[in-house]
């Protein structure tokens, strides 16, 4: 599907996302994932509410963009935005206008997957497992529980890989997965071995690995990572390359005052800021930061004596160094945009 997603993209941009659209809900209908799930995933990918519900029954479920549940009773919405099946279920777009190019094969494979789920299993007032195991309000207790019900072992260490509904899976890991609706929409999860060999997708975050009942833990870091990514240049963000950074980021309000990071958008207004201050995290001294930002070490020393005199400290001295690291990725979590779904031209 993923290589078949590449040929249509060069031949016709405009029906790539629609064959994205079919590989989200393909991959959530294997995933088992529940109905709350499937309405986040059509509403993310339409950019618009999605809802549910029989067709003898006056309740329906209804879903935001970000994976949150809607109040109300079922709106009234065009002909073209609704889709009923001969079995009694209703799906529908609450989209403003006229429909977008991919609305019908979204709610195609939305209705497609909630008679596969309704087929399977009718209990959905019950939270799913996973959802009880990466929420950090339940209790341990109710966290092992969930852990044990997905199959995995007190005794085993574990992390999570994040991923949003449109990452492209070169090779699917096995393991439990779910939707997981979060504040920066619903996400993609699955739970991988601590010895689990390498995830191929993109983009894709990786957590740190703990004991099933901290696993939640893991959740939170993978998602710092997930939007650290920076496709295509680095696709995939492993938590275990920054240390205990990607916890702390995790624990930090993004709201809070940090200096350091806001004196950073002043040094990313300058063409060359960013690009600088990468250099200089990921090398040890000006001559080798130059040679990885391809300019002459001469131009590096003076860009870094702007960034130095911008950020108020010496970025190669000491502490300076810390600063600089976690002002950068700090910056970079605050204007990601990985999450954003792709043109259809990509």
């Amino acid at each position: 599907m993923q290589e078949l997603l590449g040929r249509i993209a060069r031949l016709d941009p405009s029906a790539s996302l629609g064959l994205r659209v079919i590989a989200c809900f393909d991959e959530l209908v294997v995933g088992h994932v529940n109905t709350r799930g499937l309405l986040a995933a059509a509403a993310s990918l339409a950019g618009c509410p999605a809802g549910f519900r029989r067709i003898s029954e006056a309740a329906c479920v209804r879903v935001g963009p970000k994976g949150d549940l809607l109040d109300g009773p079922a709106p009234e919405v065009p002909a073209a935005l609704r889709l009923t099946t001969a079995d009694g279920l209703e799906v529908w777009l609450e989209r403003d206008g006229e429909p977008a190019a991919n609305d019908g094969i979204t709610l195609e494979r939305l209705s497609l997957a909630v008679r596969a789920r309704h087929g399977l299993v009718r209990r959905d007032d019950i939270r799913r497992h996973a959802a009880i195991m990466l929420d950090r309000q339940s209790s341990a207790e109710e966290r092992v529980a969930a852990a044990e019900a997905l199959g995995l072992t007190v005794q085993g260490e574990y992390r999570i890989a994040a991923a949003p509904l449109f990452a492209q899976w070169q090779q699917h890991p096995g393991g439990p997965e779910d939707v997981i609706p979060t504040r920066h929409g619903p996400l993609h999860v699955v739970v991988l071995p601590a010895d689990h060999g390498t995830v191929v997708a993109s983009p894709c975050g990786l957590g740190t690995v703990t004991p099933v009942d901290r696993l939640h833990e893991s959740f939170r870091v993978a998602v710092v990572a997930l939007r650290l990514c920076s496709p295509p240049d680095e696709p995939l963000v492993d938590a275990h390359a920054y240390g205990g950074l990607l916890t702390m980021l995790a624990d930090t309000p993004e709201d809070s005052h940090q200096p350091d990071v806001e004196r950073m958008a002043e040094v990313a207004a300058h063409p060359w800021g960013l690009p600088t201050v990468a250099a200089l995290v990921a090398t040890q001294s000006i001559r080798e930061a130059a040679r990885h930002a391809g300019v002459h070490h001469s131009t590096l020393q003076s860009r870094v004596d702007v960034v130095s005199s911008t950020l108020g400290f010496d970025p190669l001295d000491g502490l300076g160094r810390a600063r600089l690291g976690i002002a950068f990725l700090s910056h970079r979590l605050r204007h990601s945009t990985v999450l954003e779904l792709p043109p259809p031209s990509s």
